[in-house]
């Protein structure tokens, strides 16, 4: 069982970043590919982008490519998601989400085993 949870999100005005992060409870963090995923009110939720277990191959939604950036710190047991230049589409509850055996090209919403309870971006025009 792998506990996971967000932090960093707020009301931010648009056109300023914000960095998101999440914690993992595991001692075999790097094993897993880790993906952000968000949901706007009345909406499904979408990916936003992923990170391998070395941190070496990521992935992005079109939306958010050259704007968010995901990392991790294996050390710190930790992903991050730098989110520049934010827009108030970006408003949404954003989840953070592992599993051990997907790439992340193939990371869904349907596929990850784990997940964490979000954390609340608001981004205001």
């Amino acid at each position: 069982q792998v506990q996971l949870v967000e932090s960093g999100g707020g009301l931010v005005q648009a056109g300023v970043s914000l960095r998101l992060s999440c914690a993992a409870s595991t001692r075999t963090f790097s094993a897993y590919t880790m993906g952000w995923f968000r949901q706007a009110p009345g909406k499904e939720r979408e990916f936003v982008a992923a990170i391998s277990g070395s941190g070496l191959i990521t992935y992005y939604a079109d939306s958010v490519k050259g704007r968010f950036t995901v990392s991790r710190d294996n050390a710190k047991n930790t992903v991050y998601l730098q989110m520049n230049r934010l827009r108030p589409v970006d408003t949404a509850v954003y989840y953070c989400a592992a599993d051990s055996g997907l790439t992340p090209n193939a990371v869904s919403a349907n596929a990850m085993d784990y997940w964490g309870k979000g954390t609340l971006v608001t981004v205001s025009s």
